[in-house]
């Protein structure tokens, strides 16, 4: 990935933005190696890896071996799975990496996926410790960005805190990830349809800041997925390569923004519904970037068919004109579920009730204090239609 390449094309927009948080990317072969070798040049005595058993076995017992031969002293820490055999960044969790912190700790590693590296950002921000990627798999698209989504009793919160200084990526590595996590990484970056879409809206109606240097990257990067769909169901290295860098644009994208705005909408709060839901229930947890490209399907067929009719009555003239043209430019939902089976993704990796389903239609704007357009329906119609349940069946 070419950091100098989008550094000179922030350098020539005219936009006020954050500037690019990481020093080096490196998504390639053998890219286990290069990491080993960057962190023997920033450390003098002790760094902290954390991973959990599938990760650490993926690629974290490779690395503790490149690391001792660059004569790094290595602590490990193996994040442990609740019951139901999911490990997630929750109050327990950060804890017991916490107490592994020491004061002679120089550096932090986050050896996994999405879950891992909210963990150690989270520690990283909060003990100025800074930490480096290692991604295990093409599963989201947070590698590169500052939140940290942490579960607080029982709540999923998103922390603005730290990006990692560098990222290292093997592309060996990231092809033997398991497929579901890899339809699970398209899925996140499928999200981007309607989440770009909440993020322009609310900047014509309620003035929301808004990048459209930002908005094009992300569009780049969710193109460059479409582009290469087969090749990222065979896991080829061009395809899992395309996969990777989409999502690291992503995440970017969010970093120079500062928010998440480009990259989470309304689809983004209803899979972090479903996932409270699930929390509360004790259920075992989905992948976020299958729930993803399910509230994307979802979202995209409720702002088509039930709020598009009914813009006249929600705002202005002119405001309803433009946001109906945006909504129209959607593309249709046949279109994205077609692309999201292509690479593995199916309605049984998230088995969301349909009554789940409704109640999320109704409930999840509330989660974050983001404007989308579910929001502005249901400020005006919420509770008082029955499209939730007419509408949302056939998903």
């Amino acid at each position: 990935m070419n950091l100098r390449l989008l550094e000179e094309h922030i350098s020539r927009s005219e936009e006020k933005l954050n500037p690019l948080p990481l020093e080096t990317i490196v998504v390639e072969k053998n890219a286990l190696k290069k990491a080993a070798a960057f962190v023997a040049s920033r450390v003098k005595q002790s760094i902290l890896l954390v991973a959990d058993s599938q990760t650490y076995a993926a690629a974290g017992n490779q690395l503790t071996d490149l690391l001792q031969e660059e004569a790094v002293f290595v602590n490990i820490h193996l994040v442990k799975p609740n019951k139901n055999g999911d490990v997630l960044a929750d109050e327990r969790s950060l804890i017991d990496v916490f107490l592994s912190v020491k004061e002679e700790t120089e550096l932090l590693l986050a050896v996994g996926s999405g879950t891992i590296h909210d963990l150690v950002r989270f520690i990283s921000g909060k003990t100025g410790k800074s930490f480096i990627s290692i991604p295990t798999a093409p599963s989201v698209d947070g590698f590169t960005s500052l939140g940290a989504p942490i579960v607080v009793r029982g709540e999923k919160k998103t922390y603005q805190l730290v990006a990692p200084v560098a990222l290292f990526a093997d592309i060996t590595v990231l092809q033997k990830a398991p497929p579901a996590l890899i339809a699970a990484g398209f899925g996140d970056m499928v999200g981007k349809f309607t989440s770009l879409l909440d993020w322009h809206i609310g900047s014509i109606v309620t003035n929301e800041p808004y990048s459209a240097f930002v908005a094009e990257r992300t569009k780049e990067a969710l193109q460059a997925c479409l582009d290469h769909v087969e090749e990222i169901n065979t896991k080829t290295e061009k395809g899992v390569q395309r996969l990777m860098e989409a999502l690291l644009l992503s995440g970017l994208a969010m970093a120079l923004f500062g928010q998440s705005h480009p990259a989470s909408g309304a689809e983004h709060h209803l899979s972090h519904y479903w996932e409270m839901k699930a929390l509360e229930n004790e259920e075992k947890q989905l992948l976020h970037g299958a729930k993803v490209g399910l509230s994307t399907l979802v979202i995209t067929q409720f702002y088509k068919e039930i709020i598009k009719p009914e813009l006249h009555s929600l705002m202005g003239a002119e405001e309803a004109k433009q946001i109906r043209q945006l909504i129209e430019e959607l593309p249709d939902v046949e279109f994205i579920q077609l692309q999201l089976e292509q690479v593995g993704w199916s309605k049984e990796l998230v088995p969301i009730p349909q009554s789940l389903i409704e109640q999320s239609l109704k409930e999840a704007h509330l989660l974050r204090d983001r404007y989308t357009l579910l929001r502005l329906y249901n400020d005006y119609k919420g509770g008082r239609s029955d499209a939730y349940r007419t509408k949302t069946a056939s998903i």
